[in-house]
């Protein structure tokens, strides 16, 4: 769906602007009717007649505008609401389209303030501003074409009041540019900040740096409150000006007028009408003026929202991809999240299939990221990843994706009940598969226990279970979805010894069936067994064996081993005084 396409107007919004201009000029027939019983009253032939008639045609007027306001709101909220509740529904399936990369390149607030808040400012534009800019205009350009064929005199003065709105636009819009963007842009990082803390509000708490004292949400705030400020400091005094000129021509036309009034070429009733017109015209231009700067105001938004539609979309093809086998390679594999930052480089191994391999090594040397490249979250600069001996390059992720199950150490749980998280793994299956998956993953037990069983609610991100209870859910979740290919990422890491064993069983249950699996541990006395270890170093793969292999090299993996049974030794001797 291309850009035009999602962001089309509707039938409905159309027939509401038409609605609204024609309010608009039915609203501007109210003062040219009222004329008539005015001129009749000074001229001292106003009969019941006339009174009637006016009344009459005034009432229908009221009908009418009434019948046409109904329909056009109606139509243009509804209108409207498709044509955002479109751009909403294109933009939560296009967020998840957009690479990983983007969103650590750029902050998340952009996305979220754009599918939340810059939606929210187009709906605006499509079923309020508009229709009232149209509205107005054309009542205040029916009273200005009246007063040019009434008295060109009161006319002309009115319409080079109107006629200042432009340089005023002009000069507003200038400063919208100007600050609106930067408004915009220090929006998003704020709401990136928000997210931020309270996402991490216990640990804030913990340090004392919650609330005032935070010094980033802190800033964060106070920018978006200086540009606001610099804004509306910027914009208020053209409204202003514009605003004393534009009121400037009430005394104009009142003297112009009056002096024709005198001289006898303007009869009375005219007179009072001209006079009447300026302090409607006047108070509409500065409307017109408001709605105006907020319209190009809010068009910045649509520019954003322009702006994630058209990104680049991860690659899709129609190849097919049915390994034959499963085994993983790299082939000279280069990453890296920013540019002139490599996080591997050069790494090259091969996970056979349906066998274990494991990987380890410290901190930040790139354990993770084989992961995430495996499972075409990032695409590498350079090099190649291969499946059963085809390349993935280009393979759409979701194909990719269906050969593989994950469990991280971060489990990520929607807000929905325990049944439907682990059905969100294969949507077709059945009630008597997620609990066969969950006796496997060491779970049933602690599920049935609570009140509602599998319909427990899990909360925002599983915030109402342990950490272990979330970790074996994640895992049911992989055995159902039994994948060949299974990737863990040290998925006990941060247990309680408990969790910790009940974790490491539901583990040996998902090895159990053959997959090819690669798994990163943070403790090497799990993987002794495994069928191969890589250890990671800087970016690299510096050695790669068995556990006996790699402990005969007496390299890096032994330096790890031995550490290992030092701190074992040390904390045997600390818990016995």
């Amino acid at each position: 769906m291309n850009t035009d396409k999602v962001m089309q107007k509707n039938r409905r919004f159309y027939l509401a602007m038409v609605l609204n201009l024609l309010e608009g000029l039915l609203a501007g027939c109210n003062l040219m009717i009222i004329y008539f019983p005015i001129k009749a009253l000074i001229e001292k032939n106003l009969d019941t007649e006339l009174l009637f008639t006016l009344t009459g045609i005034l009432a229908a007027i009221f009908v009418i505008r009434l019948i046409i306001y109904g329909i056009g709101y109606t139509q243009g909220q509804i209108g409207g609401a498709d044509i955002s509740n479109r751009i909403r529904l294109f933009l939560g399936d296009k967020i998840g389209k957009i690479p990983l990369s983007r969103y650590t390149k750029g902050k998340t607030g952009e996305y979220i303030n754009v599918v939340s808040s810059d939606v929210n400012n187009y709906e605006k534009i499509l079923t309020h501003k508009l229709g009232d800019i149209i509205k107005n205009i054309s009542l205040t350009s029916l009273m200005i074409l009246f007063a040019l064929i009434v008295y060109p005199p009161a006319g002309l003065i009115a319409l080079a009041a109107d006629l200042l709105l432009i340089p005023t636009l002009w000069d507003s819009f200038r400063s919208v540019k100007k600050y609106g963007k930067e408004k915009n842009q220090i929006l998003a990082d704020n709401v990136s900040n928000i997210v931020e803390y309270i996402t991490g509000i216990q640990t804030f708490r913990a340090y004392g740096s919650g609330g005032t004292k935070n010094q980033t949400v802190t800033d964060s705030m106070r920018a978006y409150s200086d540009i606001s400020y610099r804004y509306e400091k910027r914009i208020i005094p053209s409204g202003v000006t514009f605003s004393i000129f534009a009121w400037c021509s009430l005394p104009l036309t009142a003297f112009a007028g009056g002096s024709a009034w005198l001289s006898g070429t303007l009869d009375t009733a005219t007179y009072l009408m001209v006079v009447m017109l300026p302090i409607f015209v006047a108070k509409l231009a500065g409307t017109i003026f408001i709605d105006l700067t907020s319209y190009k105001n809010l068009m910045i938004s649509r520019r954003q929202i322009i702006k994630v539609i058209d990104e680049e979309e991860e690659h899709q093809s129609d190849i097919l991809f049915s390994p034959q086998s499963h085994d993983v390679s790299f082939e000279n594999v280069t990453f890296s999240y920013e540019a002139d930052e490599p996080v591997l480089t050069g790494v090259s191994f091969t996970a056979e299939n349906e066998k274990l391999t494991a990987i380890v090594g410290n901190s930040g040397s790139g354990k993770s990221t084989i992961l995430n490249l495996i499972s075409k979250y990032y695409e590498p600069q350079s090099g190649d990843i291969r499946i059963g001996g085809i390349s993935i390059k280009d393979i759409a992720a979701e194909k990719v994706l269906s050969q593989i199950s994950m469990v991280d150490q971060d489990v990520f749980l929607f807000n929905d009940t325990i049944r439907d998280n682990i059905r969100s793994a294969r949507p077709t299956a059945g009630d008597h598969e997620i609990e066969e998956a969950c006796r496997l993953a060491n779970c049933d037990s602690f599920i049935r226990s609570m009140e509602k069983g599998y319909e427990t609610p899990t909360g925002e991100n599983g915030n109402q279970l342990s950490g272990g209870e979330r970790q074996r859910l994640s895992i049911a979740r992989a055995i159902l979805k039994d994948s060949p290919i299974l990737l863990l990422d040290e998925a006990t890491a941060s247990l309680d010894i408990e969790n910790e064993l009940a974790v490491k069983q539901a583990i040996r249950n998902l090895l159990g069936s053959k997959k090819t699996v690669i798994m990163i541990a943070h403790t090497l006395s799990i993987i002794q067994n495994a069928d191969k270890i890589l250890v990671v170093s800087g970016g690299k793969i510096v050695e790669q064996g068995t556990h006996q292999e790699l402990l005969g090299k007496r390299g890096k993996y032994y330096a790890m081993w031995q550490a290992e049974e030092q701190l074992s030794v040390v904390n045997s001797n600390w818990i016995s005084q």
